[in-house]
């Protein structure tokens, strides 16, 4: 079925030339114990997703073979990667895929993958490559104020409520990746569709709302005044949009 989604490890390092498939609606992870992978044969069956490891820096494959919606998925690096293809066959709506990653509280978002993309001889109605920029993790929300205490019926002060804090503010999407695509004279530009964007900034935290203040209770005739609510905080900033990749597109 098509959400089937199977995770495999493989046991040894492809350093030297061998075969490998995909199998239709899967998933195979190659191992990160190697730098450097050369297959004889790679194919993806419809549906499959090849997962290339972000130690992985470069790949050489005699013959590739991406059925219908196949992937390549690349994780994101900082170390671009170097993919040399002698013959290539990709089916409809398959893909190489090296988007970042989205930013979190913890973590900046990564900027998508760097590539540098040889294809002697392809054969694709399109070549389709992902390489936008992770998004920015939004701010945290700013705390709301404590209520204030109540007075009472005849004496005491009821007391202020507090203030709201301000909102954290966004997080800076990652950029796009830069592809460097050599492909045969043939191959016209037209057919090229390269996602390079930027990755989208974090949204502004929440301001916290103000704290109420204090005012009696069960009160009959009569009462202490009500302490004044806090004031609430302050939204913060967006964070800024990640810059377009590039793409470098060169002739064999």
């Amino acid at each position: 079925m098509r959400n089937l989604m199977l995770l495999a490890m493989l046991a040894a390092p492809l350093a030297q030339a061998e075969t490998l498939e995909v199998a239709s609606n899967s998933m195979l992870r190659l191992p990160d114990k190697s730098a450097s992978v050369h297959l004889e044969h790679l194919r993806v069956a419809d549906s499959a997703t090849l997962l290339l490891p972000a130690t992985l820096t470069e790949l050489t494959i005699d013959h590739l073979q991406l059925g219908r919606d196949a992937r390549i998925a690349i994780a994101p690096s900082d170390h671009p990667l170097r993919i040399e293809v002698r013959n290539a066959q990709m089916g409809e709506g398959s893909e190489i895929s090296a988007p970042g990653a989205s930013g979190t509280y913890q973590r900046a978002a990564r900027s998508g993958r760097s590539l540098d993309l040889k294809l002697e001889e392809v054969d694709a109605g399109l070549l389709s490559i992902d390489a936008r920029g992770g998004a920015g993790a939004p701010g945290y929300a700013g705390l709301d104020g404590a209520n204030g205490q109540p007075g009472g019926c005849t004496w005491g002060q009821a007391s202020r409520g507090a203030n709201g804090d301000d909102g954290g503010n966004g997080h800076d999407g990652a950029a796009g990746g830069r592809i460097r695509l050599s492909l045969p004279q043939g191959f016209a530009q037209e057919r090229i569709v390269a996602r390079l964007d930027g990755g989208a900034p974090g949204q502004a935290g929440a301001a916290g709302k103000a704290g109420k203040g204090g005012a009696s209770k069960g009160c009959l005739v009569y009462r202490t005044n009500a302490g004044a609510s806090g004031r609430p905080g302050q939204p913060g900033q967006p964070g800024l949009a990640g810059a377009s990749g590039e793409l470098i597109l060169q002739r064999l």
